[in-house]
């Protein structure tokens, strides 16, 4: 059977310009290329894919197409022996290869290189981020708070004025790249584009580099960064600052810095979430005759009413005395661990005193000490 014409399989005029043919193969490879299409369409896809990539490598070669304009298919039949004969080898596929590296990324999703250095030009690559660890009280924390912190930095360097090359030289073109900053291998039907392995992707190299800067065109320093610290943060939240990373390569934008917090130990309080815990030590006298004590607040003095009796490990809960975190709506809890203290170092009169009272205690019987009458109980049931 007769071929068809290339320009007829494309569906491009034979004065269409070389962005016009590429577009259209661009189309078609992607309407019928064999990953699209499955099941009865597999085999008339596969052939259609097949006749617009022929189509495609003879019009996109300069030569070829001149030869197919003068001649027809003749003219780029091998087996014809015509002027434009096609003579195989990678080389051939050069048109194809470029083309499909195109429509690679919209058949399977992808992006390409980084950067996007394969259209020309040195690459572009996004600065990295940083991180700096803050540490804080418990009481900025809750209130929030404007600090400075002293980064690295990179300035202009003032012995090149940013060229990197020393006085009096200059930057030179990469002649492997030409300066693109990229190189591009050829694999049967792929185009593999890579970073130049000579200039690093900068498109350019530096015989003289500058002294003061190693050919870096800038000099790390530090500066300082004002930081706004908002009221409620906990122990590692971060806080972003965008742009104020390690700057970007080839123009790209710098990186961000992020800065996570740390909480210090704080004396009294322990933090949970939006509550505060503490333990309020008591004694021995105030346990059992109860009434009103103080206990700190991060926000002064609260007071709390104790029952007669009043047991260690008591917990009294005050609403709203904790922290109001970043994202909530209310304060959260200051819960207050009640902890009975046993007095020490007793002069003979208290001794005598104590005494007395537990001897008293005793003669009560065990409504005085509920606790350790159900205990007991406990005990004696256990060795039963």
């Amino acid at each position: 059977m007769a071929k068809r014409d290339y320009y007829e399989i494309l569906g491009v005029a034979k004065n269409a310009t070389e962005d016009d043919i590429k577009k259209a193969y661009r189309k078609l490879a992607m309407k019928h290329h064999p990953d699209r299409n499955q099941g009865e369409t597999a085999k008339d896809a596969e052939e259609k894919f097949k006749e617009a990539k022929e189509a495609y490598e003879m019009l996109s070669d300069a030569k070829k197409r001149a030869a197919y304009d003068q001649y027809g298919h003749a003219g780029v039949d091998p087996n014809m022996g015509g002027a434009g004969g096609f003579r195989g080898g990678p080389e051939g596929f050069g048109g194809f290869a470029e083309a499909f590296g195109d429509i690679f990324g919209d058949i399977f999703g992808g992006q390409g290189g980084q950067g996007g250095g394969r259209r020309g030009g040195p690459q572009v690559y996004r600065g990295s981020d940083l991180s700096y660890a803050m540490e804080i009280t418990l009481d900025e924390a809750a209130h929030g708070k404007e600090a400075q912190i002293r980064i690295p930095s990179w300035e202009e360097c003032d012995t090149c004025h940013g060229t990197g090359a020393k006085p009096g030289t200059s930057a030179k073109t990469c002649p492997t790249c030409g300066g693109g900053g990229t190189v591009h291998l050829r694999q049967g039907f792929f185009s593999i584009q890579q970073t130049c392995p000579h200039c690093h992707g900068t498109g350019k190299i530096i015989p003289e580099p500058c002294i003061a800067c190693s050919g870096q065109g800038k000099i790390k320093k530090t500066k300082t960064l004002e930081v706004k610290i908002p009221a409620g943060i906990d122990e590692g939240m971060r806080i972003r600052s965008a742009g104020n990373g390690e700057p970007g390569t080839n123009g790209g934008p710098a990186g961000d810095l992020y800065i996570e917090i740390r909480l210090k130990k704080h004396d009294i309080f322990e933090r949970d979430g939006d509550d505060l815990h503490c333990t309020v030590p008591i004694s021995i006298t105030t346990a059992a005759l109860g009434g009103a004590i103080e206990v700190p607040t991060l926000g002064g003095k609260a007071e709390i009413e104790l029952p007669e009796g009043t047991q260690s490990g008591k917990t009294f809960r005050l609403r709203g005395k904790g922290i109001k975190g970043v994202r909530s709506t209310y304060p959260g809890d200051l819960y207050c661990h009640i902890a009975v203290e046993t007095p020490v170092k007793l002069t003979e009169h208290q001794r005598k005193l104590l005494k007395e009272l537990d001897e008293s205690l005793r003669k009560g019987g065990d409504r005085h000490s509920p606790n350790s009458k159900t205990w007991t109980d406990r005990v004696k049931d256990l060795f039963k």
